[in-house]
């Protein structure tokens, strides 16, 4: 009998958001959400039919109350975690207007890229943490 096939990737964008002193934002993962509690780098599912870019700007604008003016994508990678695989696209989020507030409830913080390690993001954004660390040696 032939395996199953791999479920679909659930595909999501995050954007990686820095201030004037180069810190990262990031959001924690609020109450009644998988893995509640922990932190990401704010974003979202895309859905159907929507680019990564487009994702990014809308997800941004309803979780932060900003609009992004601009992104680069950084990286893409699959993370597997026991109920769910991940698509994960990264996107440099080049400038914004407005000051990011956690709309949906969620705690928001900048971090000093060397400091992200000690955040308790989630697993799957441990070789974004690596990237942006690699990028300031």
């Amino acid at each position: 009998m032939p395996p199953a096939p791999a479920p679909a990737a659930l595909r999501v964008v995050a954007g990686i958001l820095r201030d004037g002193s180069g810190r990262v934002l990031i959001a924690q993962r609020p109450p009644g959400k998988h893995m509640a509690g922990h932190w990401e780098f704010p974003g979202g599912k895309v859905a159907s039919g929507e680019s990564d870019s487009d994702a990014l700007v809308r997800e941004l604008a309803e979780e932060l109350g900003i609009t992004v003016r601009g992104s680069r994508e950084l990286l893409v990678l699959v993370h597997d975690y026991p109920e769910r695989r991940v698509q994960l696209c990264v996107r440099e989020v080049a400038g914004f207007d407005g000051e990011p507030r956690g709309l949906e409830g969620q705690a928001l913080r900048w971090v000093e890229p060397a400091a992200l390690g000690a955040a308790e993001l989630l697993p799957a954004d441990g070789p974004i943490i690596d990237f942006l660390n690699a990028e300031v040696v």
